[in-house]
């Protein structure tokens, strides 16, 4: 039985089962983690759907931004964006179906020895917390009030942590957390702009994991930072390597660290976008 983790499938179906023959996955046996943005930007986000709600227990995902996108656009509370390609699952005849199963997915997963989640965790946050937090926003996601929180979930405010947070701006900060942070100040507070490379970030930045008052926690498993690409630690293990860019969909085995990479089979969105 072995244990495997994906990064950012972004509607690369094609990548996604090539991958899965190269690490020789069999969902009667072995767990897949999969670090969210299961949608948007390739070319087949409703194939990738599909696959995953047929695999049951054996493949466990959380939310990433994009899967997000997708549940407000759906509940008629956001519109697509320029570069999104997900019409295909909005006018998909099982879209209630599709749609009800998004919602009730984690926005983090806690493992015996790491942490699933797709951008990160708030470097001033433990891990009990974390896991805390983000179970507040699956249960109002799963919940009657699901397309409220939805339309009042996009925008950078507030940047900053409290304790004292409450109600949209709470959950809306640990879904920035989660699912768009890359750098932090020397506050500590989100700097959602920024999306590039570390060598070319503003000063006073730093990527969240590097923050000097970081709290320990074990090892986090994310994706969402294509312009990182692949990085591999004790304490991170970051996934995202850019297959709708050209780049490649990257997997490890979380028990021997073992890596397996396909190249994408074409560029789908550039850079430039």
């Amino acid at each position: 039985m072995a244990r495997y983790a994906i990064g950012d499938i972004q509607g690369c179906y094609t990548e996604l089962q090539l991958l899965l023959d190269r690490m020789q996955f069999d969902p009667q046996r072995d767990t897949l983690y999969l670090v969210g943005d299961l949608v948007n930007r390739g070319p087949d986000s409703l194939a990738v759907l599909r696959w995953v709600m047929r695999q049951g227990a054996a493949v466990q995902t959380v939310l990433g931004n994009h899967d997000l996108h997708l549940l407000a656009i759906a509940a008629g509370v956001s519109k697509a964006k320029l570069g999104d390609t997900m019409a295909t699952v909005l006018q998909a005849p099982d879209l209630p179906e599709i749609v009800d199963w998004l919602r009730r997915q984690p926005l983090m997963l806690t493992l015996s020895d790491a942490i699933v989640v797709h951008a990160g965790i708030w470097p001033g946050w433990d891990a009990r917390l974390a896991q805390s937090l983000a179970d507040e926003v699956g249960s109002v996601l799963a919940g009657n009030q699901w397309r409220s929180f939805l339309a009042a979930m996009y925008g950078n405010q507030p940047l900053q942590w409290s304790d004292a947070l409450q109600g949209d701006d709470r959950l809306r900060f640990v879904v920035n957390a989660a699912t768009r942070m890359r750098f932090v100040d020397t506050a500590g507070a989100l700097q959602l702009k920024y999306k590039g490379e570390l060598d070319r970030a503003p000063a006073g930045l730093c990527p969240w994991f590097e923050w000097p008052q970081r709290v320990a926690t074990p090892r986090v498993i994310c994706g969402h930072w294509s312009a990182l690409g692949l990085r591999v630690s004790e304490t991170l293990w970051a996934l995202d390597t850019g297959c709708i860019w050209g780049g490649a969909l990257t997997g490890v085995d979380l028990d021997s660290g073992r890596l397996f990479q396909v190249p994408a089979q074409q560029v789908y969105q550039e850079l430039a976008d």
